[in-house]
Formats: C-alpha cells, structure tokens, sequence
C-alpha cells in the first residue's frame, strides 16, 4: 500500500500542509534526487535505482560514505557535501540506517523524501509523521519516474 504523508492532525481535523506532492515533483524539469544507499554493486537496488534515475534524464547526486564514485560519478559522503540541497531525498538503505539519515534530512531542512520499500519501519514513520516531513512509502520511484524531455 502506497503511504504519503502531506496531512497532519490538529487536535481531530485534518489540515492539508502546504506541500508539493511527491510524484508532482517528478514532473518538474528542475528537481534533483539524492540517492542515499547509491552503489555499484549491480544486485543492490542502490545502483538500480541511481542508474535508472541517471538514463532517465534527471540530475541524481549518489550518497554513500563508503564510496568515491558511483557509476563513475563521484559519490557524497552526506547530504550536506552535495553541491545543492536535492528536490527529494530518496532513501534505498535498511530501516536503522534510514533513521539516521532522516535525522540528518530533518537537520538540513530537507523535507520531502521517498523511501524505498524496505527502507521503512514503524519507527521510521511515526518519525516522519511527527516530523511533519512531505513523503512517500512503500512505491518505487523507478516506477513512478518517466523520461525527462
């Protein structure tokens, strides 16, 4: 089941948050994407993922403290040495790790983030939900993602 989180609760009444939604931002011709999991290991959905975004047409910053480059490409030890802050952050690293790096999001000021099924949790959302992030779960976003033209 899809989850995106753009809503919140004020005491019973749902408000909708001033938040693109997600997938409309995939449409956007500016929005960037920080791979956080990015790889060469061609069985990890990290490289998948990273390669698809980059045939793709779509400026993709890997992010991997344990790699120089990724598909040739140099690779960010964190979030905050990328050169911009990315549109979405798009998370493809096992649950603990996911926590870390969304603690890191919150930090920055990075709200809108994808997580890649598996990467999620219940501890991971009810961070999400609390931290009123702008996000996506349980969808891939090689599905979602078209070509840019």
């Amino acid at each position: 089941m899809l989850i995106q989180g753009t809503d919140r609760v004020v005491g019973s009444r749902p408000i909708r948050q001033n938040m693109k939604d997600i997938l409309q931002l995939l449409e956007e011709p500016s929005t960037t994407v920080a791979v956080a999991g990015a790889t060469d290991n061609p069985s990890k959905y990290g490289s998948v993922i990273y390669r698809d975004l980059k045939l793709k047409g779509f400026t993709v910053y890997p992010v991997n403290p344990n790699r120089a480059t990724v598909d040739g490409d140099p690779s960010f030890k964190g979030l905050e040495d990328i050169p911009e802050p990315p549109t979405i952050v798009n998370i493809v690293v096992p649950p603990e790790v996911t926590s870390q790096i969304l603690q890191h999001c919150l930090d920055l000021g990075l709200t809108n983030i994808w997580l890649q099924p598996g990467a999620e949790s219940p501890a991971v959302m009810a961070f999400l939900q609390k931290n009123d992030f702008n996000y996506l779960a349980n969808a891939c976003i090689m599905v979602a993602s078209r070509l840019k033209v």
